[in-house]
């Protein structure tokens, strides 16, 4: 995966962050910059897409552990180092111009240390670069981000892409990602250069909300209104579904708000299991009554228990 790039550009920079910074920080710092330079959040805007592609390369070298580490030690060669592929020119390149940048354009091969990084590195590079090795190269990694709609999310879908490098990519998305997954497609990415194996696809998705549905896992959860009556005695309700028809539950008398009614099998089917549909029970209570309704309600007052319901909730707050 090293380039020229390693060396020329300052990831950390790119997202603002110090050297030290936590896998979690950096992901926290990666979501809000997405989120603010999305193409999605700036149509038709060519610097946005240009700093959101930037970003998105940072984050993907910058996130991979494997990467970070061959990334910091390229970078502390020192930005003046260059990388040149075998065979591009010259009786001279590739880590013979590394290394003289770094030790001295004599050193040769006698000047190189020994051990630790420096080795760990070289290997990296004759492995990824092709270097003197003698086996064939695999591809690098490309990423790339996608905004999803909800319904696509669950259900999955083939869409067509952007990969940070700006090329168009047709892939299958598959069955219940949920926002900020990150997907990898094996073979999807940069073509070796001598016959080795594909880089992959590492995609970043992000899911719009849904205006009625949200996740919890693969448990899909909806607020469902229920009238005071329904609740008190009992009623047969309607309930939507994604993507299907509504179904019907039973509300049981004298039920709560806040209840939760379970339908098995109707959340997001997901590669080995499925969730559930989770359906909150919300009391509504008129807005308008009629005179006579209020009579009614107050007669109907009066036949109940003389009993405050927050009489528990008080004495707990006192403790």
């Amino acid at each position: 995966m090293a380039s020229q790039d390693w060396f020329d550009k300052d990831f950390y920079r790119v997202l603002g962050v110090s050297k030290d910074v936590s896998d979690a920080e950096l992901k926290k710092v990666y979501r809000k910059l997405a989120r603010k330079h999305h193409p999605d959040s700036n149509p038709g805007d060519p610097a946005a897409e240009a700093k959101f592609k930037e970003i998105s390369e940072a984050n993907s070298v910058l996130s991979d552990p494997v990467q970070r580490k061959e990334y910091d030690q390229i970078r502390a060669m020192g930005s003046g180092a260059r990388f040149t592929a075998p065979g591009s020119g010259g009786a001279s390149g590739g880590f013979e111009d590394v290394f003289g940048s770094v030790f001295g354009g004599g050193a040769g091969r006698q000047g190189f240390p020994q051990g630790g990084a420096y080795d760990d590195l070289l290997s990296s590079l004759f492995a990824q670069q092709g270097g003197r090795s003698s086996g064939s190269t695999r591809g690098r990694d490309v990423s790339a981000s996608t905004t999803l709609d909800f319904l696509t999310a669950v259900k999955g879908d083939q869409v067509t892409l952007q990969t940070s490098e700006g090329r168009p990519m047709t892939v299958r998305i598959p069955a219940g990602v949920s926002d900020g997954q990150k997907v990898k497609l094996r073979g999807k990415g940069h073509p070796s250069p001598n016959g080795g194996e594909a880089g992959d696809l590492v995609l970043t998705v992000r899911v719009r909300k849904h205006p009625v549905f949200e996740r919890d896992g693969l448990n899909l959860k909806v607020s469902v209104p229920v009238t005071f009556v329904e609740a008190a005695l009992g009623a047969t309700i309607e309930v939507p579904t994604l993507g299907g028809v509504p179904v019907k539950l039973r509300v049981a008398p004298g039920t709560p708000s806040g209840r939760i009614l379970r339908v098995k099998g109707r959340g997001v089917a997901a590669a080995k299991s499925t969730g559930d549909l989770l359906a909150e029970v919300v009391i509504v209570v008129p807005t308008h009554m009629s005179a006579g309704a209020s009579v009614k309600l107050a007669e109907f007052a009066e036949q109940l228990p003389d009993e405050n319901p927050r009489d528990d909730l008080l004495a707990r707050a006192r403790g």
